[in-house]
């Protein structure tokens, strides 16, 4: 009964249809983890939802950065300049499928292999069991009566470093921003959401998440996405899998055996774009 993690689909329904394919899945059986962005940027976001909600049991999904601004959109958000998310937001089945979304967790463990997965990354304080406490706290805030009023002071990058004192909004935005949006640290543990770039190109002082000093995590495998530029998937060292491999870019989207590490990829279908950059 193997689990298989799969990153960033972002809409790419096709390629989502070629790897659970190629996976051979066996629904009554193996289980699917979606790391998150399952929808906006690529062209049939709805589609994408469907098929993972048809999934039933066999899937768990999280959520991911794109699919939180989803929710502020439909909550009465403003829409980005490049969203895809018109045709979804006016099906006949959107308020389902949206109920079904906000419900998703942050992060999940996988009690076999003890894998912790999130969308983004970990501040470098947090030890696995406090990212999935902090994970579920922020969850009922995004999912209860408070929802709505959190997703709309959702976006912005302060607090900028974890202190167990943070309370309210601060601390759900710190725990969301994290969970959701980090790449990089700071030598002093805070976050810097900015950069996009590939390891080895960051401004000086600057830090993968993942390779921060100390970081309280060390010692857990962690499965992540939202890093398209990354370079690879497996980063021995660091114990940790990154796998956003750009099927919206023109890359591929990838799936992780995670009892074995063995990767599945498909192609993408989607033109290379020349002037964008990932988000």
């Amino acid at each position: 009964m193997p689990s298989y993690a799969i990153g960033d689909v972002q809409g790419c329904h096709a390629e989502l249809v070629d790897l659970l394919e190629a996976l051979h899945l066996d629904r009554p059986c193996d289980r699917v983890i979606f790391g998150g962005d399952l929808v906006n940027r690529g062209p049939a976001s709805l589609e994408v939802l469907r098929l993972v909600h048809e999934l039933g049991p066999a899937a768990t999904a999280l959520l991911g950065n794109h699919d939180l601004h989803l929710l502020a959109v439909a909550n009465g958000g403003k829409p980005g300049r490049r969203d895809t998310l018109t045709t979804l937001l006016a099906a006949s089945d959107c308020d389902e499928l949206l109920d079904w979304l906000i419900a998703r967790p942050l992060a999940w463990l996988h009690p076999q292999t003890g894998t912790l997965l999130v969308h983004a990354g970990l501040a470098p304080q947090w030890t696995a069991g406090q990212t999935l406490e902090l994970a579920q706290e922020a969850s009922e805030v995004i999912s209860g009566r408070g929802g709505r009023r959190f997703l709309s002071r959702m976006y912005g990058d302060e607090p900028q470093i974890w202190n167990d004192r943070l309370r309210g909004t601060d601390r759900t935005r710190f725990v969301v921003n994290c969970l959701t949006r980090l790449r990089y640290c700071r030598d002093d543990g805070s976050l810097d959401l900015r950069p996009k770039t590939a390891p080895g190109h960051q401004a000086r002082g600057l830090r993968p998440w993942f390779q921060v000093p100390g970081r309280a995590s060390l010692g857990t495998p962690i499965v992540f996405g939202h890093w398209s530029t990354l370079g690879k998937v497996h980063w021995a060292a660091e114990q940790v899998h990154g796998l956003d491999t750009g099927c919206i870019w023109g890359g591929r989207l990838t799936a992780l055996n995670l009892d074995t590490g063995a990767l599945t990829q498909v192609a993408s279908r989607q033109p290379r774009p020349l002037d964008l950059e990932p988000d």
